[in-house]
């Protein structure tokens, strides 16, 4: 599902505008954004948990090649689905 198929989903399953339930989706991104920023970690009952988890620096190789390069330490967003939206799924 794309971006725009979701917004459309959106917009007939709440009953508002396309351009509404766009605002609502770039809001909601935006605040999973910031409230991970700021505390690495976001809950929602039911969905499930995002958190900011570091990867360690680790050795890899390029595909082309073979040859040996360093893949640098960074964050990463980890999701973990909650327990309705496992159901859901099954």
């Amino acid at each position: 599902m794309t971006k725009a198929e979701l917004i459309g989903v959106m917009a007939d399953e709440a009953e508002i505008s396309q351009a509404a339930a766009a605002k609502a989706l770039d809001a909601y991104i935006a605040a999973v954004g910031k409230e991970l920023k700021k505390t690495g970690k976001l809950g929602l009952v039911g969905f499930g948990t995002f958190s900011v988890v570091k990867r360690k620096a680790r050795e890899g190789r390029n595909p082309q090649t073979g040859k040996t390069i360093k893949i640098p330490a960074k964050k990463v967003v980890k999701f973990k689905a909650g327990k309705t939206l496992s159901d859901k799924v099954k």
